[in-house]
């Protein structure tokens, strides 16, 4: 505010220039300590103020406090509000000179052209600036600090924002060094385009032998006309030229030769081909070309646009990149307000690898959730047509209507409709894939209660020294027999000559030694032998860790991953869960590590159409009566229980007067899907002497 005493004496003394009043709060200039500042723009705003000769100024003191209006009505003050102006002073002529240095004007020049505006800072001092990368980010804070150095010849600059960082040096007769390597790289700024017309453009409506072109690929000259597409003449050739429009007036032209070779006006802005027909539009379909965009027209849709640039031959593997950084993509930005609103877009890009790959880009920026696609139609049994402008010209206006009305959901990843496993279901339904119904175990007694389903987690559990391990490779043995099944078998408990005795007793049917438990049985031949250790090779395969320490869960499922793709395994055995290792975060509890750890389990087994038996122990037991322990009894968490599809306990009689010693209960706890099974119990007899398990009515 600016306060001037009313009905008070004013006098002007010529000697210094200064009015001279009766009013306490007019006082001389040589009595202000005042801040510099450039007197031109302040003298011309007081010089037309207050008419006063050229050079002088009125001065308000600095009040100790606050005048409120009513103050200053209460002294006879005239009050006027007015905006905040600085105070002006007088520059002596080494500081002119200084601010208009040559150095100084063209070192402003140059930061200018990166997008840093310093026309107000001063040498020697430090300004803040809206930063020319990030604009200051959503708050558009000034986070740019810059320094002048004395001289003018010089300028630092650092952006305090934690997301951006960019700092430089510039000197006023030297090159820019910056954190973004280069010029172009730093430069953020809106470049300035080239204003055109179609006059200075030289561009003519089209010829006959043009419209005939188009007429071939069947675009109407009223589509063109609508379209403004026009023609160029070169001293060697006649183009056509596309307009690019926006709000009606031409921002950028496009041009294509008859061998299918474009070009673009030079400093002109990329925005969609068509962007006037898609304002205000909900549905919105992109497509690769012109052409592409003139072909959409004849069936129906005008709500279609261009892309001004061709398409990336693959999609990119890194990080979506910043608005100012997608340079390649700049159209979608400089497009932006257009596709907003847009509630579906359809793309509509070509279909050969670089057009599918351009697609994913375009539906990476706008949004995956909104977005549509096509499939173009065969054209024979190998290929399908690329593009609209094809679909158009061979199978008509109506067909592509019908290919853009029938788009699909763009794939989210993780995201599905049942449509995409309706051959499956069907497969399931007509039992055209083998064995979703489950596998028979071999066992009459037991297949009412447990089939054996690919892509399943079974868990097996029982007390020490009831058989599991034994009744798992008895299982294996009947599945190979039956259905030729493979196996991966990750068993730290068993030495392999030992597990090798095992399963040849089993497929052989005759102990491996005449001796104790085989004395009174036929020993198998040298002959036997030799076939079985083939079929050994043939049919498992072993993850070991021959190092003197214990495999994780990762190390194991990776290496069933490979014996899935590279030998056809069918089953993959761990047993046991204590001899892994289980090393965990401290703050990560056991029930979770475990929970965690059948997830990887389960994901590797459904992935990979392998089903998976994992061997438990039980805890200790210490009031164990002799009866069957229950699956909450896993050592470790309930998730053993909770996770699995099916829950397994092995179970042998120890009691003579409770039945016969070589009886061995297998305890169904449960079963996740109803097709493969049901809770129940079966009872085997188990030979010791080869190892087998018969159903108990068949011995």
């Amino acid at each position: 505010m600016h306060l001037l005493p009313r009905n008070r004496p004013h006098t002007l003394n010529k000697s210094t220039g200064i009015i001279m009043s009766g009013c306490k709060h007019l006082v001389s200039v040589k009595s202000l300590p005042l801040q510099p500042t450039p007197a031109p723009k302040a003298a011309y705003y007081y010089a037309n103020s207050y008419p006063l000769k050229s050079g002088n100024f009125i001065i308000s003191r600095i009040f100790s406090k606050p005048i409120s209006p009513i103050s200053c009505r209460k002294h006879r003050f005239s009050y006027t509000s007015r905006p905040s102006i600085p105070l002006p002073v007088t520059l002596d002529k080494e500081e002119l000179e200084e601010l208009n240095s040559p150095e100084l004007r063209l070192l402003r020049i140059k930061l200018s052209q990166i997008g840093i505006h310093a026309d107000s800072c001063k040498p020697g001092q430090y300004s803040g600036l809206l930063c020319a990368q990030c604009k200051g980010g959503d708050s558009m804070e000034k986070s740019l600090s810059l320094f002048i150095t004395q001289d003018g010849n010089e300028a630092l600059w650092t952006c305090f924002r934690g997301k951006c960082g960019w700092k430089g040096r510039m000197k006023a007769f030297a090159d820019t060094k910056s954190t973004y390597g280069s010029m172009s790289k730093t430069s953020t700024v809106k470049k300035k385009y080239r204003e055109i017309t179609e006059e200075n453009l030289g561009l003519k409506p089209l010829s006959i032998e043009l419209l005939k072109y188009f007429a071939e690929r069947m675009i109407s000259e009223e589509t063109l006309r609508r379209n403004s597409v026009m023609e160029k003449s070169y001293p060697d050739q006649v183009v056509i030229a596309f307009p690019y429009r926006r709000n009606g007036e031409l921002v950028s032209c496009k041009y294509r030769d008859i061998s299918k070779k474009f070009w673009q006006e030079a400093d002109t802005e990329k925005i969609f081909y068509g962007l006037d027909d898609i304002k205000g539009a909900n549905d919105i379909i992109i497509v690769e070309g012109e052409m592409d965009k003139l072909a959409m027209e004849e069936a129906g849709f005008r709500n279609c646009v261009s892309v001004p640039d061709g398409a990336p031959p693959k999609v990119s593997s890194k990080e979506l990149p910043s608005e100012e950084q997608d340079t390649k993509y700049q159209y979608l930005w400089n497009c932006k307000e257009y596709l907003t609103k847009a509630s579906r877009i359809i793309l509509a890009t070509d279909g050969d690898q670089p057009g599918q790959a351009l697609a994913e880009e375009l539906a990476r920026r706008l949004g995956k959730e909104r977005c549509w696609r096509v499939r173009w139609p065969r054209k024979n049994e190998v290929e399908h047509f690329k593009d609209a402008n094809e679909v158009l010209m061979y199978l008509g206006p109506g067909e592509l209507r019908e290919v853009i009305e029938n788009a699909e959901l763009f794939p989210i990843r993780g995201l599905f409709n049942f449509q995409d496993y309706f051959a499956e279901i069907d497969a399931y339904y007509h039992e055209t894939i083998g064995h979703l119904l489950g596998l028979s175990t071999g066992w009459k007694a037991l297949d009412q209660f447990y089939n054996v389903v690919p892509g399943e987690l079974t868990i097996v559990t029982g007390v020490p020294n009831s058989g599991k391990s034994e009744w798992i490779d008895a299982l294996l043995c009947n599945l190979n027999r039956s259905a030729g099944w493979k196996f991966a078998l990750c068993s730290m408990e068993n030495k392999v000559r030992e597990h090798a005795r095992k399963l040849l007793e089993k497929h052989v049917r005759k102990p491996f030694f005449k001796v104790g438990y085989g004395s009174f049985a036929e020993r198998m031949s040298v002959e036997e032998l030799e076939e079985g250790k083939q079929w050994l090779n043939d049919t498992f395969y072993l993850i070991r860790c021959e190092k003197d320490c214990l495999p994780n869960i990762e190390w194991v499922l990776d290496l069933a991953r490979a014996a899935v793709l590279r030998n056809g395994i069918n089953g993959l055995v761990i047993d046991p869960y204590n001899e892994l290792d289980h090393q965990r975060p401290v703050s990560m509890t056991e029930t979770e590590y475990v929970s965690q750890m059948l997830t990887k389990v389960k994901r590797f087994a459904q992935h990979h159409s392998c089903h998976v038996w994992f061997v438990a122990h039980p805890r200790q037991l210490h009031n164990w009566v002799g009866s069957p322990p229950n699956l909450y009894d896993i050592s470790g968490s309930a998730h053993f229980i909770n996770k699995c599809d099916n829950g397994i306990v092995i179970h042998r009689n120890r009691d003579p007067e409770a039945g016969p010693i070589d009886e061995v209960k297998v305890c169904v706890r449960k079963v996740r899907n109803k097709v493969a099974g049901t809770i129940g119990e079966a009872s085997l007899t188990y030979n010791r002497v080869t190892g087998e398990y018969m159903d108990t009515e068949a011995v």
